[in-house]
């Protein structure tokens, strides 16, 4: 009975021993569950001159690649505008030109023929004043004829230097002060077209990036405020992930970071990269996706999908956990 009584005791110490072992070993824990939804970056085009809305090229659900028109608003003031300085500025160009040049050749063809006419009359009045003079040295021409032939001869002879002087100022380009307004003149009717241009490029609205029209906020006939969106855009590289990590849980993640994001209907779970954790921590929003129950105080983390961005749809919600090697 004695040897009995401590084989039972025996097994019983075994037997505690390993139902003690079980209960101690190494825990095993579940790959961790975040809530969250799906967001996005929107793009909105906007006018920085305001007018109304004469055209809408696109609607919702439309996708757009980069340089599509969006919408045109009224131009007319402003092709007014261009126009006008345009003509401004060719005409300051065709000054500064003609001051670069001097006078035009039909100009200095004249005042060559009023030369060649001046050396004729100077050639004559010098044969006349010959002809006075030996008239004058036989006493047969009076003193007053002698005169007026001298004095024609002189006039014939200023005149050529007049005309020669003429010449070569037509030659020369424009007095550098004038150069130099004229050339300030074109810089800014230059400037003055280029704002025109700039503010009749702002009449036509274009997509800035391939995307999806989410909405359209104006219709055509309605004025549109300077800065205010027209159309509201979605490019697919903007969609991205946010879920809520409590205190506990935050430590195992970091920017960079690998997660596996899952929504009813997208099939497998989609990889995304973590690109942004709060610094702050913050109380659970009142609506939250969620299976369990959730610590109050969570972190938001951000991330973008690395693939199949198309398969999410903003406001959905999506269940996270950490993709492992």
């Amino acid at each position: 009975m004695k040897r009995r009584a401590i084989v039972i005791v025996a097994l019983v110490l075994i037997a505690g021993a390993g139902a003690l072992a079980w209960t101690y070993r190494p825990f095993q824990p579940a790959s961790v569950l975040f809530s969250g939804y799906v967001e996005a970056d929107y793009v909105f085009t906007t006018s920085a001159v305001g007018g109304t809305l004469t055209r809408l090229e696109v609607a919702r659900g439309d996708h757009v690649k980069p340089g599509k028109t969006l919408f045109v608003l009224d131009d007319v003031a402003e092709r007014a505008l261009r126009d006008e300085a345009a003509g401004r500025l060719r005409q300051a160009e065709a000054q500064l030109a003609d001051l670069q040049t001097g006078r035009r050749p039909p100009e200095i063809e004249a005042i060559v023929a009023q030369r060649a006419q001046a050396t004729a009359a100077l050639r004559y009045s010098e044969a006349e004043y010959d002809r006075q003079v030996k008239l004058r040295s036989t006493g047969t021409s009076p003193a007053k004829q002698f005169d007026d032939a001298r004095a024609q001869r002189d006039r014939e002879r200023g005149r050529i230097e007049e005309l020669d002087a003429q010449l070569r100022v037509a030659r020369l380009p424009g007095r550098e002060g004038e150069i130099r307004a004229a050339e300030a003149a074109v810089s800014a009717t230059a400037g003055a077209l280029a704002q025109a241009e700039w503010r009749l490029a702002q009449k036509r609205g274009e997509a800035p990036i391939a995307a999806v029209v989410v909405d359209t906020l104006y219709r055509p006939g309605e004025m549109v405020t300077a800065g205010l969106p027209v159309v509201q855009l979605l490019p697919p590289e903007n969609v991205k992930i946010r879920f809520f990590v409590s205190e506990t849980n935050v430590s195992q993640l970091a920017v960079g970071q690998t997660v596996l994001a899952a929504c009813d209907g997208c099939g497998t779970p989609i990889p995304s990269t973590i690109r942004y954790i709060s610094p702050r921590a913050e109380f659970t929003p009142p609506v939250i996706y969620s299976r369990e129950q959730r610590a109050r105080l969570v972190f938001m983390v951000e991330g973008r999908p690395n693939e199949r961005a198309e398969a999410l749809r903003v406001g959905q919600p999506i269940d996270v956990t950490l993709a492992h090697p």
